[in-house]
């Protein structure tokens, strides 16, 4: 795992007066997935279609798409899933797909997350994963503590989810599911 940092916010504005801008990640990463040191290379991303964005693209196999259980999420994957195929039909990176899109912060008492869900699952079918990641405080208060949830409250209902999310991802990328 390669931590970020603070510098990093610069990036877009650095990368836009480079040639090949959206490609230097992809040129960076290469030497790395042609080593076969690593079955997984996971890259987190801001929640923008910037230039770094662009670059995840550019460099990915496959994407996890977070989606909120909320109304505006659900204009932001129409806007996602554009960019996505213009990326590939653009030939910037032909065999980009979706490996899953994962439901986030569902309040599961109320009629509005429950409508998302069915309404993502209705568009996107298998390609939404099981697993719905609930909207808890314990994942809200994990970042205020500089934790991950696993190390912050590992028997919560988040950090529960969380973890059989990884062994879906596992699965549909045909690795052994952990125990």
């Amino acid at each position: 795992m390669i931590g970020s940092e603070l510098d990093l916010c610069g990036i877009e504005v650095e990368l836009a007066r480079v040639e090949d801008s959206i490609l230097r990640l992809r040129k960076v990463l290469q030497p790395i997935k042609e080593s076969g040191r690593f079955q997984v290379i996971l890259l987190d991303c801001a929640p923008s279609l910037g230039i770094m964005t662009l670059n995840s693209f550019a460099a990915a196999d496959k994407l996890i798409v977070p989606l909120q259980c909320e109304y505006y999420a659900l204009e932001g994957i129409a806007m996602l899933t554009r960019v996505i195929n213009q990326v590939r039909d653009n030939g910037v990176n032909p065999g980009l797909e979706i490996l899953g899109v994962v439901m986030t912060l569902l309040d599961a008492r109320t009629r509005l997350g429950q409508s998302v869900v069915a309404e993502v699952r209705q568009h996107f079918g298998d390609k939404v994963f099981d697993t719905v990641i609930p909207r808890s405080t314990r994942l809200a208060e994990a970042p205020s503590h500089g934790k991950p949830i696993m190390a912050y409250d590992p028997y919560s209902a988040g950090a529960a989810a969380y973890e059989v999310l990884a062994g879906e991802v596992a699965q549909r990328l045909g690795l052994p599911v952990p125990a």
